[in-house]
């Protein structure tokens, strides 16, 4: 598997499944209102649809009100990257998923 880095910003016509080549290495940041089950609310989301033990990394605001939650995963598909960005902005107080 090789590392690419990939400026989204720089390149907007084309389209994220041209840029990456399966399976490769996925992160999603879910931003969120700061609640105790988030973070479980995310993994449980992350291994429906890809399967395995993560180690997520949050971080809360200054203030305490937002959290963001990353989770790496192996992507084996763009179904699958696009069907978990649907699923996890559907979760209870997330405001964006990244």
């Amino acid at each position: 598997m090789s590392t690419k880095e990939i400026k989204l910003n720089e390149i907007p016509q084309q389209k994220l499944k041209d840029l990456l080549e399966f399976p490769c290495a996925f992160t999603f940041k879910v931003v969120g209102a700061n609640r105790e089950s988030l973070v479980d609310d995310v993994i449980q989301i992350v291994q429906k649809y890809a399967q395995g033990d993560y180690n997520p990394r949050q971080n809360i605001s200054s203030k305490g009100t937002y959290n963001s939650v990353s989770v790496d995963i192996i992507a084996e598909n763009i179904e699958q990257v696009e069907t978990l960005y649907s699923e996890l902005a559907k979760i209870d107080g997330v405001r964006m998923v990244l």
